[in-house]
């Protein structure tokens, strides 16, 4: 017995979501064809907003600030 998602061969991915990154990459080519100039203003700030974004959100593999003194402090306790 076979199921839908055999018969379509594209398992899960409806076609409207492929037309819609379709478009976006589209109207985003021609925003910045157009407004190429004001990109390249906003580009310093964009970098600098990046630098507090990516540490708020960059600690996530080693568990963040808090666990780092404890395990220091839990290593000079031991001779």
């Amino acid at each position: 017995m076979e199921n839908e998602t055999d018969q379509k061969g594209n398992a899960g991915y409806p076609k409207w979501k492929f037309v819609f990154i379709g478009f976006a990459l589209i109207a985003a080519f021609y925003l910045l064809k157009e407004h190429y100039a004001h990109v390249l203003g906003s580009l310093p700030y964009l970098l600098l907003l990046a630098c507090p974004l990516m540490h708020l959100f960059g600690h996530g593999g080693h568990g963040g600030h808090g666990k780092h003194h404890a395990n220091d402090e839990g290593k000079a306790d031991k001779p």
